[in-house]
């Protein structure tokens, strides 16, 4: 099994990919091609942890806003249900509730960064909610509840933000140079999660002085909790990677664990 988190950025990634789309292709071929993919994106939010049963995931455009030609853009990936059972069975025998939704499709969390790494959309694909209101604690078990995964040749893709301030990127100025927070809590997260310190990285808010300034809401880090918690039982050397920092504020930072 192989988990890598990715910051998704802005839906405008998918028709200008810059340094992280060339990164995410990259990235893509470091490891062997997954037999599945299962995503855990900041935008699929529910109060519990679901997975998808779709055959056929529809492209979710779930931005508005944006130019006609992204809303053009398809990612006819083929569903896969029966990971998304496995994965349903691995958290109830955690414990942990589970719903199973019958199509869901893959919002743009998912399919923007797939599409960078897998643009022939033939690799079977199913997603797994995140819960902003649980703590980072409970959604690092969630990511613990499926390390029973690496016997498989699968990835995981958790997608979501390293910096994410909605209100700061509304407002700053997009051609500055970043904002002294960003570039100082994306590295402050580096350093938990390369030593494994990840109690401290689950207490973020607390230990960290930039932490509620670069996720004022804790949705978009969500996803790096279950990535941390699949990780947490491979030997391997974490990977980081820093294409870019967009708008002044989205640290675009990848973290790349392969057993």
């Amino acid at each position: 099994m192989t988990t890598l988190f990715v910051s998704h950025g802005a839906p405008t990634l998918a028709l200008e990919p810059g340094n992280t789309g060339r990164v995410l292709a990259e990235i893509a071929t470091r490891f062997p091609r997954p037999d599945a993919i299962l995503v855990v994106s900041a935008h699929w939010d529910t109060r519990v942890p679901t997975v998808s049963l779709a055959t056929q995931p529809e492209t979710i455009h779930d931005f508005g806003g944006f130019p006609p030609a992204l809303y053009a853009q398809q990612y006819p990936a083929p569903g896969a249900p029966e990971l998304a059972q496995q994965v349903a069975s691995l958290l109830q025998a955690q414990d942990i509730p589970v719903h199973v939704h019958p199509q869901r499709g893959l919002d743009h969390g998912a399919w923007v960064p797939l599409m960078l790494m897998y643009p022939q959309a033939d690799i079977p694909v199913t997603q797994l909610s995140i819960q902003s209101t649980a703590t980072p604690a409970q959604q690092f078990a969630l990511g613990q509840a499926l390390q029973s995964l690496q016997a498989q040749n699968l990835l995981i893709l958790a997608s979501g933000a390293i910096t994410h301030n909605l209100a700061d990127f509304f407002t700053a100025n997009r051609d500055a140079a970043p904002l002294a927070y960003v570039t100082a809590f994306a590295d402050w997260v580096a350093e938990r999660i390369q030593t494994r310190q990840w109690q401290s990285l689950l207490n973020y808010r607390l230990e960290c002085p930039q932490g509620a300034q670069a996720h004022p809401t804790a949705d978009h880090l969500m996803p790096l909790f279950v990535a941390a918690g699949c990780a947490a039982g491979l030997r391997d050397t974490v990977q980081r990677f820093t294409p870019e920092n967009t708008y002044g504020i989205l640290a675009m930072d990848a973290y790349l664990w392969a057993a």
